[in-house]
């Protein structure tokens, strides 16, 4: 697992923006895997100026969805469907027939999780996958104690992560589902390239027990030291519990440019 540590949220952003657009340039049709949240939105925003400028073609990509809630309308404002299309699709110009996702207001839940693991193999699986993580080292929806080897499918949400949704939800926890589609663990660890990105001290926990912390699944994050290409991208604040961050430092510093991540 390569650790790259970046001043801040901006110019983690940059990074991971400028990865996604060499993969595009080598592989103009690739399958970006994407998450929701304030914390990937500085990759969008470089990526979209990327496409702007010319640096960089999306007319070809594929956007493939990490995870929804069961039960919204694929037109409520806080689907990630929706989410996705105003903060992704929309920016760069990407069209919703180059979109996949899990089918959320599905009567089978079930015969819809296994729908989308289905679709991803059929489009050749994921070339990037963007992750997020929580306070508790979920990635996606794959709450504390999920599989390692699972798949997509439904979950049941923790109080916490209702209560850090609840914001998106005009504070109101009762409007934040109960359950949502996830890709599996087993299912993310199948994408070429996994990069999570992190920023604040809030993250710094799980990004020390991920990194550093033996593979478990009470700490979901923890899977990605099993990747034979996964990258963590952590500001300051975020790398701040690792007790290696200074290898890590030297490590990026003196890794060749024409490498990427």
């Amino acid at each position: 697992m390569e650790v790259v540590i970046v001043p801040d949220a901006a110019a983690g952003g940059e990074i991971v923006a400028e990865a996604m657009a060499r993969l595009l340039r080598r592989k103009p049709d690739a399958v970006l895997g994407v998450a929701t949240g304030s914390t990937p939105l500085p990759v969008y925003e470089a990526l979209a100026t990327k496409v702007r400028s010319g640096a960089v073609d999306v007319s070809r990509a594929r956007i493939a969805q990490l995870d929804e809630y069961v039960g919204l309308p694929a037109d409520h404002p806080e689907s990630y469907r929706s989410v996705l299309r105003r903060e992704v699709l929309e920016p760069l110009g990407v069209a919703m027939d180059q979109f996949l996702g899990p089918d959320g207001t599905a009567d089978d839940v079930q015969a819809a999780c296994e729908a989308y693991d289905a679709a991803l193999a059929a489009a050749g699986g994921v070339d990037l996958q963007l992750l997020g993580i929580g306070t508790d080292g979920h990635i996606g929806f794959n709450e504390p104690c999920s599989s390692l080897a699972s798949r997509t499918r439904i979950k049941t949400l923790t109080e916490q992560t209702r209560v850090d949704n609840a914001r998106f939800f005009d504070g109101d926890i009762q409007q934040v589902p109960h359950h949502v589609i996830t890709q599996g663990i087993g299912t993310i660890l199948e994408a070429r390239h996994l990069v999570l990105l992190a920023t604040g001290e809030g993250k710094a926990d799980a990004v020390a027990a991920s990194v550093e912390g033996p593979v478990a699944s009470v700490c979901p994050a923890s899977a990605l030291q099993l990747h034979p290409h996964a990258t963590v991208v952590v500001d300051e604040a975020a790398a701040s519990k690792l007790k290696l961050a200074d290898y890590f430092r030297h490590t990026y510093a003196n890794k060749p440019d024409w490498q990427g991540i």
